[in-house]
């Protein structure tokens, strides 16, 4: 049938059929980069990795953008804090970002634009706006006219008398006399600090406002209309609320096919949003001094994406036990492929391979419904216990292990989780009490081989004893 996604736009799952067959436009809402990302940030960003992950193993050709937002009223008063430009602040956390998602394997996009690079265009589209009536200048300030755009809401299902006595709540007075109604919102912010940063333009010296700039770059590097457009379930609205009505009035038709939201990270008792608002978050390296990098990345991507996520010890724990799991069966796959004894095959051995592509069929089953990676993760546990059966047979054949191992190593890697397998060089003495052990269990003095698995576990060696001898790991 094909993959579904759920439309946050239509409230209902759909069947997924790109603009252009075999390729998909995918546009994702970045970080505003003033601060080092929180595990929250980073489970936006995993959760649509993933998913770009499975719609490249599953043929699609993705181009994939996400933004860095770069001009900001948190970046501003960030760079004052820190003696630094905005540029310049902008700079040292993008870089930071970078180094902190490529550990915990997120592929990097096709394009991440920035805000100060497309100043022109942003200025253009603007003017666009203003020409066909959608936006208005008031004292250097240019707002959106919500209400010339007949449906506005329509993504957060919100009527706009709604939203009217929601934004006259929240909006300063001295803006609100500039505005022709409350829920109008900027699209250039006229400069009245004169050290602040601004760019010249028709309405005098500013800076673009939030919301413009995704419906800028998302139309200059994959066109008017995207198959998805992604993001954190509080960009929902206003942000890409305001991204449709801006987007849609300046091109006239449909700007993205399917809306998908990602859900929070929580902590807490009460499972509260973990944000730095509120002052509960965790920076993402902060705890990769912590925890493994593959840890983070299967807690971060192993519950369904619009689901909460919840980040305590006992989470942590449970990644790190399955992750212990897989990284085992990766090993012992990967260490008998090695013996030189090995048949190449055995009849017998058609069976566990097609086990092992019914395995894959029903993983693709339950990714194709919305990318549940919980159930997906279920299938690939159940492949991981028919694959450790295969392994404690007397004889194996390498056509089957190999297969098994390609298998493993690529759904895995749909969650950005990629062994190495780094050869360990035991020194002289424990190769000796490793032989030694061999020995005394021949001669069928337990006693011994006890004693000096003990004392190897003790050095960080853990010895198991297969059907095929004696094989070791570090702990």
């Amino acid at each position: 049938m094909g993959i579904e996604i759920y439309n946050t736009m239509t409230r209902q799952k759909e069947i997924f059929k790109p603009i252009e067959e075999g390729k998909v436009q995918f546009y994702v809402c970045g970080p505003t980069v003033y601060n080092y990302i929180h595990i929250g940030n980073a489970r936006s960003a995993v959760a649509f990795d993933t998913i770009r992950r499975y719609l490249e193993y599953r043929g699609y050709e993705v181009n994939y953008v996400s933004n860095f937002t770069d001009v900001d009223d948190k970046i501003i008063k960030a760079a004052k804090q820190e003696g630094l430009s905005p540029k310049e602040l902008a700079d040292k956390y993008i870089a930071a970002y970078k180094e902190d998602t490529q550990k915990i394997n997120i592929k990097t996009a096709n394009v991440h634009p920035r805000v100060m690079e497309n100043i022109p265009e942003i200025i253009d589209f603007i003017q666009d706006l203003v020409d066909q009536g959608y936006a208005y200048e008031a004292d250097g300030d240019v707002y959106f006219r919500t209400q010339k755009f007949d449906d506005y809401g329509k993504l957060s299902n919100k009527s706009v008398s709604e939203l009217l006595v929601g934004a006259s709540q929240r909006v300063d007075a001295d803006e609100t006399e500039r505005k022709e109604a409350p829920i109008d919102f900027a699209l250039w912010k006229a400069n009245r600090q004169p050290d602040e940063i601004s760019w010249s333009s028709p309405w005098g010296p500013g800076r673009p406002g939030w919301h413009i700039e995704c419906s800028v770059m998302s139309t200059k590097y994959l066109g008017e209309q995207l198959d998805i457009h992604g993001g954190g379930q509080d960009l929902e609205f206003p942000h890409h609320e305001n991204e449709i009505a801006q987007s849609e009035a300046h091109s006239g038709h449909t700007f993205a096919n399917y809306w998908m939201h990602n859900g929070f990270v929580t902590v807490g008792a009460q499972d509260e949003k973990m944000s730095k608002s509120l002052g509960n978050f965790v920076l993402l390296r902060d705890m990769l001094n912590e925890v493994d990098a593959l840890v983070i990345r299967y807690l971060l991507a192993s519950v369904h994406y619009r689901r909460p996520l919840r980040y305590d010890d006992t989470t942590v724990q449970e990644a790190q036990v399955n992750i212990d799991r897989l990284k085992e069966l990766h090993r012992r796959l990967s260490l008998r492929l090695k013996d030189e004894n090995l048949a190449d095959a055995l009849s017998p051995d058609q069976e566990w391979q097609n086990k092992i592509r019914q395995y894959e069929a029903d993983f693709v089953q339950a990714m194709d419904d919305d990318f549940n990676a919980a159930n997906g993760l279920t299938v690939i546990f159940e492949m991981v216990k028919e694959m450790n059966r295969y392994l404690s047979l007397t004889q194996c054949s390498r056509t089957s292990l190999q297969m098994m191992l390609d298998r493993l190593e690529t759904l895995l890697s749909i969650f950005g989780l990629i062994f190495e397998n780094k050869e360990e060089i035991l020194d002289a003495e424990i190769i000796a009490l490793i032989e030694e052990r061999n020995q005394a269990r021949l001669n069928k003095d337990y006693q011994r081989a006890d004693e000096i698995r003990k004392q190897l576990k003790e050095q960080g060696v853990e010895l198991d004893d297969t059907p095929q001898g004696t094989v070791w790991k570090r702990q």
